[in-house]
């Protein structure tokens, strides 16, 4: 009897080049275009349409960046983590890829996030910046984003790069779990978590619908970074190719 497969057929054809190149070329345009819709009808909703905060006023809008961007910017570094263990157990290029193009991705989110955070906790603590664990255990995220790039970055062998980033980013990843839930392990100034899949919104209908607009709408715009990245990267790495020749020539 025929060994049958754990994994289904498509993941296996990802960790072609070619077909991983072929198969972004397809979605990419999708992806791109749902996030400029979203993008778009998330910010004239959350600035024109969305009522004012009973307490903190207009300020409370910069929720519409900050939000998204810290959700984000944790999920790309889950994202890059996972891609990092798929590397190192079934040596697949195409996650080592995937993993590289994720950290400046994940760095730019984390930055926004941390930039947006002060622009709120001005109005609202009083102060640009305070060690509060949420903020100090982003502001790690963001050390540990530019230490896996700067460490791809000082090693020649991409091989052993790839695989020493890899080991980083899921030692990293307990750095994860402090950042959700050190609101509820902490006293903290930083309120508790504002969007959740699986607890009733504290906020209104109103409030709370251009927020998920806007977070649906920064995955997508990050499918279409990531992809624009990967297909960048792997014309690179694949350059001697006959495929990639053909390709090059064709344009």
């Amino acid at each position: 009897m025929a060994n049958k497969s754990i994994l289904p057929l498509w993941f296996y054809k990802l960790a072609s080049p070619k077909y991983c190149y072929q198969y972004t070329t397809k979605l990419l345009p999708w992806f791109a275009g749902a996030a400029i819709a979203l993008l778009c009808v998330g910010i004239a909703w959350a600035l024109l349409f969305a009522p004012q905060d009973y307490q903190q006023g207009n300020s409370f809008r910069i929720i519409y960046m900050h939000v998204p961007s810290a959700i984000l910017a944790q999920s790309i570094y889950l994202t890059m983590a996972i891609c990092g263990a798929i590397g190192i157990i079934w040596k697949m290029k195409i996650a080592d890829m995937v993993a590289y193009a994720c950290a400046p991705i994940g760095a730019s989110m984390a930055f926004l996030a941390l930039i947006t955070g002060a622009i709120w906790g001005k109005p609202t603590w009083g102060s640009w910046w305070v060690w509060d664990a949420r903020l100090t255990s982003m502001l790690i995220l963001l050390f540990l984003y530019f230490g896996i790039m700067a460490l791809y970055s000082a090693m020649d062998n991409k091989t052993l790069a790839a695989k020493a980033t890899a080991i980083l980013s899921l030692v990293g990843l307990v750095n994860i779990p402090v950042i959700k839930y050190s609101v509820d392990w902490w006293n903290t100034l930083h309120q508790s978590a504002t969007f959740s899949l699986t607890k009733k919104p504290a906020m209104p209908i109103e409030m709370w619908l251009p927020l998920l607009v806007m977070v649906i709408g920064f995955y997508c715009w990050f499918a279409t970074a990531l992809m624009l990245r990967l297909r960048n990267e792997i014309l690179i790495r694949e350059k001697r190719a006959q495929w990639v020749k053909k390709l090059v020539t064709q344009v």
